[in-house]
C-alpha cells in the first residue's frame, strides 16, 4: 500500500520555499519577456533592410524560449520527476497539444490531397471564399496567393473540405475575362454589340485563337452588355479588363448611346467579375 500511494503520488509538497522560487521565476520570466520585446523592438526600430525584420522576427521566438525555460523549472518544482509521474504529464500534454493542432493536422492531410487532385498549383488564377489572386507557392499546410493589390494571403488547406475553389485557368493560359456595360434602354442593340465586339477584336491584349462573346441582358433599368474574351496571358486580365472598359465607353459615347441611371437598390450581377466560376478556360 505505501508503496502504491509513493507511485501515485503526483505532486510535491508546497512548502514556503517553493512559492517563493515559484515567485522569482514568474517574475523573472515577466521582466525578461518585457526586456526582450522592448529591446529587440528599439534596435530593429533603428535598423533598415532585411536586417530590421529579422530582429523583429527574433520577438517571438525569444518570448517562446523564455516561457520554454521557465516551464523546464517551474515543472519539476511542483510535480515530482518520477517516471510515472513524467509519463502522465506527458500523456496529457500530448492529448492537449493533439487537440490544439487538429486543424493543422487536418491542413496536412488536405495538402497531401491536393497534390493528387491539383485543385490548384502555381500559376493558377484562384478564388478561395473572399480570396482572388495568383497562387505562388502550394506547400505542405498552405497555398500562398498573391492578390492584385500585391498581398500574399496563406490560405490553409484545409478549407478544401467545406469551401469551393474556383480556378479560372487551370493550368493552361487561357483565362476568360468580363468587361460590363449599363446601357439606357433607348439604343439599337445590334450595333452596340457589333461595337463591343469590335472593341475586343482591336484589343492588343487579346488572344485571337479563343472566341469573343458579347452577351446581353435586359434589365428594368436598362441593358446590361458584357464582353467574354481572353487576354494572351492571364497575368494580363487587369490591362486587358481596362482596356476593354475605356474603349469600349468611348466608341458608345461617341455615338450617343447614354449609360443607364441605375436606381439606388439596383442589384448588379458581381459574379461575372475576373477569376469568377463562369471565367473558367484551360488550353
Amino acid at each position: 500500500m505505501e508503496e502504491q500511494q509513493k507511485y501515485a503520488r503526483l505532486f510535491n509538497d508546497i512548502d514556503s520555499q517553493t512559492l517563493i522560487t515559484l515567485g522569482v521565476v514568474l517574475l523573472a520570466t515577466i521582466v525578461l519577456i518585457i526586456v526582450s520585446q522592448r529591446g529587440l523592438n528599439w534596435i530593429g526600430n533603428r535598423m533598415h533592410g532585411q536586417v530590421r525584420f529579422r530582429i523583429f522576427a527574433m520577438v517571438p521566438m525569444t518570448r517562446l524560449l523564455i516561457l520554454i525555460t521557465a516551464l523546464a523549472i517551474i515543472v519539476p518544482t511542483i510535480i515530482e520527476p518520477s517516471l510515472r509521474n513524467m509519463v502522465t504529464v506527458m500523456g496529457a500534454l500530448g492529448l492537449a497539444i493533439g487537440f490544439a493542432m487538429k486543424d493543422y493536422v487536418s491542413s496536412l492531410i488536405a495538402g497531401v490531397v491536393s497534390a493528387v487532385e491539383l485543385p490548384y498549383r502555381p500559376g493558377d488564377w484562384v478564388q478561395i471564399e473572399d480570396t482572388y489572386g495568383e497562387v505562388k507557392h502550394v506547400g505542405l499546410r498552405t497555398v500562398d496567393i498573391q492578390t492584385p493589390d500585391d498581398d500574399l494571403v496563406y490560405v490553409p488547406h484545409l478549407k478544401l473540405w467545406d469551401h469551393a475553389v474556383y480556378n479560372a485557368n487551370n493550368g493552361g493560359t487561357s483565362l476568360q475575362c468580363v468587361a460590363s456595360f449599363y446601357l439606357h434602354p433607348e439604343h439599337e442593340a445590334g450595333w452596340v454589340r457589333k461595337a463591343l465586339r469590335d472593341v475586343a477584336l482591336t484589343s492588343a491584349y487579346l488572344k485571337f485563337d479563343k472566341p469573343i462573346i458579347v452577351v446581353a441582358e435586359e434589365k428594368p433599368w436598362g441593358t446590361h452588355y458584357r464582353i467574354r474574351a481572353y487576354p494572351v496571358d492571364p497575368r494580363q486580365q487587369f490591362l486587358f479588363i481596362t482596356d476593354l472598359t475605356l474603349r469600349g465607353k468611348k466608341v458608345l459615347s461617341a455615338a450617343g448611346v447614354q449609360s443607364a441611371m441605375l436606381p439606388p437598390d439596383a442589384a448588379l450581377d458581381t459574379r461575372n467579375a475576373v477569376g469568377s466560376a463562369s471565367s473558367r478556360g484551360s488550353d
